[in-house]
């Protein structure tokens, strides 16, 4: 994966909660919504229930204005970030300059196909822990999305765990590809999609799963169209994805799906019944689905009897 080494990146779309920065942070994009959760390694699926139990899944919500997420005595500073991170050569050399990169490329590739219906995000950079309101989280949760206060949230040490733990091959595609996903999941909050999820379910054709493999299926769109979506300046970020880039993504997910981390990260034993974000070969099929067609109509999981 290659960015354009001369585009312009905009921090704004980041709040950095990791301290040592200096300054202020953008505000260009101040509208944050969401809905939804990733949880990598199927914990952050608790939020979702949780959020979604007590009325708050489905549909656009407040914005910032009612939504601050962080809790107390937490403080963001996009100061190092807005100093580090100006150009696609910077995203060229830098892992936290190519996820900004990235919170930029998704949203174009989204506003671009929603239109108004697109309302941006922002996506906390933390490390170690944090302070939501979905309530605390580690950086063990994985990326995740908190409904409750519409924010995406990241600590970039997962991608080292990705390959250390998961035994992932990574790069910055990946990195991209949860990233994307994560998108995924705000995209399905503002369309509606979480309504039709019931709070608590699992198994292999729950609501649960339909919506992660959907999630997938958005972020492989996202993948088809990103050498193509243009940002503010009429340029794409992206200048390449190679079929390398792709093959890793696979691979990544391969590697998130419930079977594969039930019976090498868990109890050693495939218990579909408790399956929360689907089987790897699924989370690759709805991945591949998307980045075949580029067309996120055609990720309806909860019109199939086939998830694969």
């Amino acid at each position: 994966m290659r960015y354009s080494e001369g585009g312009s990146l905009d921090t704004s779309g980041v709040r950095d909660a990791r301290g040592g920065g200096g300054g202020g942070f953008g505000g260009r994009r101040g509208v944050a919504v969401g809905g939804g959760g990733l949880g990598l390694v199927g914990l952050v699926v608790v939020v979702l229930i949780q959020v979604l139990g007590g009325g708050g899944g489905g549909g656009s919500g407040p914005g910032l204005s009612t939504f601050n997420g962080l809790g107390d005595g937490q403080t963001t500073d996009n100061g190092r970030l807005e100093q580090n991170c100006r150009t696609g050569a910077d995203a060229n050399e830098s892992v936290e300059c190519a996820v900004v990169a990235d919170i930029e490329s998704v949203q174009d590739f989204w506003t671009q196909t929603l239109g108004e219906r697109y309302v941006r995000t922002e996506t906390v950079f933390f490390s170690g822990s944090v302070q939501t309101s979905c309530g605390g989280a580690t950086s063990g949760s994985g990326p995740f999305y908190c409904p409750a206060d519409q924010l995406v949230y990241i600590d970039l040490s997962f991608f080292d765990q990705l390959e250390q733990q998961f035994g992932a091959q990574g790069g910055l595609f990946v990195n991209a590809y949860i990233v994307a996903h994560e998108y995924a999941h705000h995209v399905q909050n503002l369309l509606g999609t979480n309504r039709q999820v019931t709070p608590g379910e699992t198994g292999p054709t729950s609501g649960t799963v339909r919506l992660e493999l959907q999630a997938d299926c958005y972020a492989g769109a996202w993948a088809n169209h990103a050498e193509t979506v243009p940002d503010e300046s009429g340029q794409p970020l992206i200048a390449e994805i190679t079929e390398d880039d792709i093959d890793r993504a696979l691979d990544a997910a391969g590697r998130i799906g419930d079977d594969f981390i039930q019976e090498n990260l868990g109890g050693g034993t495939v218990d579909q019944d408790a399956f929360t974000h689907g089987s790897s070969e699924q989370r690759q099929l709805w991945f591949r689905t998307g980045y075949e067609t580029g067309d996120p109509r055609a990720c309806d999981t909860f019109a199939t009897d086939d998830l694969g």
